[in-house]
């Protein structure tokens, strides 16, 4: 394809060459911008590292196990994925509406599942320093003790994890958008009620086992569970579920929520070209 005489060719992308392209440009940024901004690292880590602190001193003052500080640090470093999936996922979409974005995304020839796949690597990166740093200090600072029994199962483990809350994120972005202007108070409402029934601060076996089991949909709380199976001595005393069973419904969660993030965004797309317009209104 030529755009006049005598200048360069473009090459115009398709099918796999083009899903790739899209998930790097829109990954870019979000890389790149981490490195912008020094002063976000220390308030990425630090405010987080209070947060473990507080449920630390706790623990100790009740005598807790040991165990439940590392259980602690473990959490306040996952914390930083749900937020990431949270604001930087479940919100885009209606925030790229707000901004006047939303039209050239969906106008464009490129698929909106690369288009959120990108942003998702692109913050993914950003929150794995950040979590790898909170553990980091974390264990420093309170002398966290880890004896790890499979370093092949926890990769698994966290790969699963990640590949089904990120697939939950995409999900909710078309929900949150089609949603309206409620995006915005139901981001704020499922913060808290996530952390609590995820487990961050504590064994998600302290809850009664059909809470714990209806709370398993979240995908973290079977993540945090498997690896503090396999992270800490005792874990595998308080856990909720057996690791090979955890992964088996991480599997299920990961095919599930990509497929709904999916046909979601398809109904999204349709909706728009039939309307011209993403509605306000429920759907």
């Amino acid at each position: 394809m030529t755009v006049g005489s005598g200048m360069t060719p473009i090459k115009k992308q398709t099918g796999w060459r083009l899903y790739a392209q899209t998930i790097i440009g829109r990954a870019y940024p979000r890389v790149i911008g981490t490195q912008r901004e020094k002063s976000w690292l220390f308030f990425d880590v630090f405010l987080p590292v209070l947060a473990v602190a507080a449920y630390v001193y706790v623990y100790r003052a009740m005598r807790a196990p040991e165990e439940y500080v590392g259980f602690v640090v473990v959490g306040g470093a996952m914390t930083a994925f749900w937020l990431n999936v949270l604001w930087s996922m479940s919100s885009q979409l209606y925030w790229e509406k707000e901004q006047g974005n939303l039209a050239l995304y969906i106008m464009a020839p490129n698929s909106m599942m690369a288009i959120l796949l990108g942003m998702a690597l692109g913050g993914m990166f950003a929150t794995t320093l950040r979590a790898f740093a909170v553990i980091v200090v974390g264990s420093l600072a309170f002398q966290v003790q880890y004896a790890i029994a499979g370093w092949l199962e926890l990769l698994a483990v966290f790969v699963l994890a990640l590949t089904a809350l990120y697939g939950m994120g995409m999900m909710l972005a078309s929900l949150f958008l089609l949603l309206g202007r409620e995006a915005w108070h139901l981001s704020n409402l499922a913060q808290e009620p996530i952390f609590l029934l995820s487990g961050f601060y504590f064994p998600i076996k302290s809850f009664n086992f059909w809470i714990a089991l209806g709370a398993s949909i979240i995908p973290l709380t079977l993540g945090l569970d498997a690896m503090r199976q396999l992270v800490f001595p005792s874990g595998a005393t308080l856990g909720f579920l057996s690791v090979p069973i955890e992964i088996a419904i991480l599997i299920v969660l990961c095919v599930v929520f990509l497929i709904a993030a999916r046909v979601l965004l398809a109904y999204m797309e349709r909706l728009a070209i039939r309307e011209g317009r993403l509605t306000e209104s429920r759907r």
